[in-house]
């Protein structure tokens, strides 16, 4: 393509001068218009949510203070830096859209899964450690093979953590080669996948199968740590009633989100050469590591990956690509 032209979306050609300034094609002004219905909704619904049971945001927080600030900076350089005088800031802005609303969404997602735990009762453990029984899948084995091995319990902390940085990448991706509708299916997809696991998390509360199943020293705590058995009876009788954005925990555990993510991941870059496989490298080792650093059961596992094949499935049928 010659150097004059920039793909604005899969179906749509400008001049890179004109870029900045033409209309999106109509298929992307629908999508971030439905985007834009769901972020408000989940806004909305979160603020019931907090308001029935009984929990706050302190505004005034300090923790509040890197959102904020990334906020700020990502509004400023969607309006303005498509307007600079530099071929790729159309790019830069695009890229900053794509970050806000997936940041949003993760950030929604992460406080509802409190006031959602707080009205809950019981704890379905004992059914999920059955069903891993009956798939033959020993949980303690598999995390006493991590506490005895160093380099797992690296390589499996890095992959775990991957979940942010995947996205990055491929949402740059998008950003730098122009393709707007890929990127907001990825978003929308991300965004359905997180509200249908939290939904089904009300139904199926756990503490996880390292506080259910380990009752002896800890050799080894992995990155989700020991939360829901202490935080989950205080959200449920209001000893805890703020949510502090800057400490908060995964205490989901059916469905397992990152299990989902990494099948929404690899599903986003399967038809870019570039990053199939890095990603499906990367997407595949955080799925192995899931168990033990996020305490998971096989069945919360299993029941995020059929989370994100449904709404993949789904979404492809309401926002095709063209």
């Amino acid at each position: 393509m010659p150097h004059q032209y920039l793909l604005a979306s899969p179906s749509t050609v400008y001049p890179a001068g004109r870029l900045a300034t033409s209309r999106p094609a109509p298929a992307v002004r629908d999508q971030r218009r439905a985007i834009g219905i769901g972020m408000i909704g989940s806004g909305v619904a979160l603020a019931l949510l907090m308001r029935h049971a009984g929990l706050t945001i302190d505004p005034l927080s300090a923790g509040n203070l890197p959102y904020v600030v990334c906020g700020t900076l990502a509004l400023a350089l969607r309006l303005w830096a498509g307007r600079l005088p530099w071929r790729h800031g159309v790019a830069l802005a695009n890229g900053a859209e794509y970050y806000a609303l997936f940041t949003l969404i993760a950030l929604i997602g992460a406080v509802a899964s409190y006031p959602i735990a707080a009205l809950t009762s019981g704890f379905h453990d004992a059914t999920l450690q059955r069903i891993d029984e009956s798939l033959g899948f020993d949980w303690l084995a598999w995390y006493r093979a991590v506490a005895d091995h160093p380099l797992l319990q690296h390589a499996g902390l890095i992959a775990y953590r991957s979940i942010y940085a995947t996205p990055a990448v491929l949402l740059g991706y998008f950003a730098w080669k122009g393709e707007r509708i890929a990127a907001h299916r990825f978003l929308a997809t991300f965004w359905l996948t997180a509200l249908v696991t939290l939904l089904l998390y009300g139904f199926m509360p756990a503490v996880g199968p390292f506080a259910y199943l380990w009752h002896a020293a800890i050799p080894y705590m992995p990155e989700s740590e020991l939360w829901q058995p202490g935080l989950i009876p205080a959200l449920r009788d209001h000893s805890v009633r703020v949510v502090d954005l800057a400490h908060l925990r995964g205490i989901v555990s059916a469905p397992s989100f990152h299990a989902a993510a990494a099948a929404i991941y690899i599903q986003a870059a399967w038809r870019v050469r570039e990053l199939r496989w890095p990603v499906l490298g990367v997407a595949g080792a955080m799925l192995l590591a899931t168990p033990v650093e996020g305490t998971h059961y096989l069945a919360d596992i299993l029941l995020g990956l059929a989370v994100a094949i449904g709404a993949i499935v789904t979404l492809n049928r309401l926002m095709p690509e063209r």
